[in-house]
């Protein structure tokens, strides 16, 4: 499909699921299914795919790497105030 660009753009910089999904003109839940697939197939060229997890901007709580979508509510302190995880692409360590 669109997976080529996809590893492209990500190597050139970070991006979120929804500057992605606009970029694509999809859903953002297809590009977290696109994202899961390119983490599987990057292991064979010695690239991985970096999270930068979301994180509240009201009292600092950082959620799971894992995850690509962006959290309703803080645990911590319920405030809506979430900041997007980032993804990109990274040589292997």
């Amino acid at each position: 499909m669109y997976r080529k660009k996809l590893i492209e753009l990500l190597q050139e910089k970070e991006w979120t699921v929804r500057e992605l999904a606009g970029r694509f003109g999809v859903d953002e839940r297809e590009i977290e299914t696109e994202l899961e697939h390119v983490r599987r197939s990057l292991k064979r060229e010695g690239l991985r795919l970096e999270v930068e997890p979301a994180r509240c901007r009201k009292c600092g709580f950082v959620f799971r790497k894992e995850t690509l979508s962006k959290p309703g509510k803080c645990p911590e302190c319920r405030s809506t105030w979430i900041a997007e995880p980032r993804v990109r692409i990274v040589p292997s360590k």
